[in-house]
C-alpha cells in the first residue's frame, strides 16, 4: 500500500473514532504498519502435529546373537517367554524368571 494512502486513511479512521491525528503523527503510524508488515510472525496451529513415521533398522547381527542365545538357553531346559525386537531376550529357568539385553556399544568420536 502506498504510503500516502495509508496516511490519509490514519487520519480518516482517527477523526472517525473522535481521535483526530496530526499529520506527523499519522506518518509515524504509516512507517510503524510498513515496518510491521515485514515482520515474520512464527505461530502454532491448533491442529496436532503427526508425528513422523521413521523406519527403524534392524540390526541383523543382533537378531542373530540372541537367536543363538536363545537356542543357548532352549537347550539347558529354559523356557522362552518373549524376545523384544533384537534388545532383550526374557525367559524362565527352573521356575525363576531372567532377562537378557543386548548393547550395542558405538565407537567413541575422538
Amino acid at each position: 500500500m502506498d504510503k500516502e494512502k495509508l496516511i490519509t486513511r490514519i487520519m480518516k479512521e482517527c477523526e472517525q473514532d473522535g481521535e483526530p491525528v496530526t499529520r506527523e503523527e499519522a506518518e509515524e503510524m504509516a512507517e510503524m504498519e510498513i515496518k510491521a508488515g515485514g515482520i515474520k510472525r512464527y505461530e502454532t496451529s491448533d491442529k496436532p502435529r503427526k508425528p513422523a513415521k521413521k523406519e527403524r533398522k534392524v540390526d541383523e547381527k543382533k537378531r542373530h546373537l540372541l537367536y543363538c542365545c536363545k537356542v543357548l538357553f532352549e537347550g539347558m531346559g529354559a523356557k522362552i517367554l518373549g524376545i523384544k525386537t533384537e534388545t532383550e531376550l526374557t525367559f524362565s529357568l527352573d521356575g525363576e524368571e531372567y532377562s537378557l539385553k543386548l548393547i550395542k556399544h558405538r565407537k567413541k568420536d575422538k
